[in-house]
């Protein structure tokens, strides 16, 4: 059965959302994000995208670039209220659906050409999703999901694109590699310096040359550039929560101990995130005193994989949470309602020296092993200190 794959994705999502608050913001240059000087531009319109400002920018740059944009805070909730609408529309229409990020989807509808048509069938979903909700949204149709989603982006903005199956190379082929998902910054240079553009240009280079140039990787980069793509539609709520436990060698009420364990295990969850690509919506405090009574607390968060966020989440449950005043003997997080998702960072509170500064520690622990660099708070107290903790709690 001919596989038909579609990838949905909501234009400007974040921007979008507000303009459904505030029609004022319509057809004007918006950037969301941190309104101070060292603040990150979380997203942007068309309309500032035209003066080239992108996400991840530091804001002092775009404005500079922009004069005229309108700052918004923006607003984590509902943004995630709005995208959990938009998944709950699909999920009823679509047999298996994987939420990608908090603004796209993909779709496998195959076996539903039989019925009613999986083009049409896809419009129907977009309008309906467009009507219901407001939100601009823009869809590719193909038989997988790279070409699918780089149709996505060609339709942009709120437009639809059917790619016919055989047609896949021919619709890649005069686009730029950059559009190509796995090219990163490295990667394109390496491309560019072979003199490789388009698309085009790489589905005529030979596999066993650009292994030899990016490796395993540049494979996989030369498959997709192909049109070819065998990875599954995976449900999200399939994917499994991550959690730690630390149990302590004697029962504990130092709050400057807690407090380092909890930040410790969050920074921990919060690079496993990172690095698995997801996003958790929902936090969880597990408190286990010395008779063994234990309480947990949770909290539905927006979608975030921020150790900052997530450790401000943390003390905020352990202070509702621990009342009792009385010796602790385990502690837990965990974080649940994962999906797959690459923001690395808080984009609306983080600067960006703070989002460089956690881009270079993951990209140090993925090379050389989490365990080597830690934050000063994570790491063990001095034996003097443990010692002294341990005589004021005997």
């Amino acid at each position: 059965m001919e596989r038909s794959i579609v990838h949905c994705d909501l234009d400007a999502f974040f921007v979008s959302v507000e303009r459904l608050q505030n029609s004022k913001l319509i057809g004007k240059p918006i950037l969301i994000g941190g309104k101070s000087d060292r603040g990150v531009v979380a997203s942007c319109s068309y309309e500032a995208r035209r003066f080239g400002v992108h996400s991840a920018m530091p804001m002092r740059l775009a404005l500079r670039m922009c004069p005229e944009a309108i700052v918004v805070r923006g607003d984590h909730d509902m943004y995630s209220r709005y995208s959990s609408l938009v998944t709950h529309i699909i999920e009823e229409e679509t047999p298996i659906v994987e939420k990608a990020s908090i603004d796209e989807h993909y779709l496998d509808v195959s076996g539903m050409d039989r019925f009613f048509g999986c083009w049409k069938w896809t419009q129907e979903l977009r309008q309906r999703i467009i009507k219901e909700t407001g939100l601009p949204i823009s869809f590719g149709l193909s038989v997988n999901k790279t070409v699918s989603k780089i149709a996505t982006g060609t339709a942009k903005p709120c437009g639809e694109l059917y790619v016919n199956n055989g047609t896949e190379k021919g619709f890649l082929a005069p686009l730029s590699i950059r559009k190509i998902p796995m090219v990163g910054e490295r990667s394109y240079i390496l491309l560019r310096n072979m003199g490789i553009s388009k698309i085009g240009d790489l589905q005529r280079m030979d596999a066993t040359t650009i292994y030899n140039v990016l490796g395993a990787n540049g494979v996989s980069i030369w498959k997709k550039a192909n049109g070819q793509d065998n990875s599954l539609v995976v449900p999200f709520r399939e994917q499994k929560s991550m959690s730690k436990e630390t149990t302590f060698g004697q029962d504990t009420i130092d709050m400057d101990t807690l407090r380092r364990t909890l930040i410790g295990m969050v920074d921990t969850l919060a690079f496993e995130l990172r690095n698995d690509l997801k996003l958790t919506s929902c936090v969880t405090l597990k408190i286990r005193y010395s008779n063994f009574d234990t309480h947990t607390q949770q909290l539905q968060v927006a979608f975030t994989n921020s150790d900052k966020r997530l450790v401000d989440v943390v003390l905020t449950l352990f202070k509702n949470l621990y009342s009792r005043r009385m010796l602790i003997r385990l502690i837990g997080i965990k974080f649940s309602g994962l999906i797959h998702g690459a923001y690395q960072t808080d984009l609306f509170s983080d600067s960006a020296e703070e989002i460089s500064l956690i881009q270079a520690m993951d990209k140090i622990r993925k090379r050389y092993g989490s365990e080597l660099l830690m934050k000063a708070i994570c790491a063990p107290l001095p034996v003097s200190k443990r010692e002294e903790q341990a005589s004021s709690i005997g």
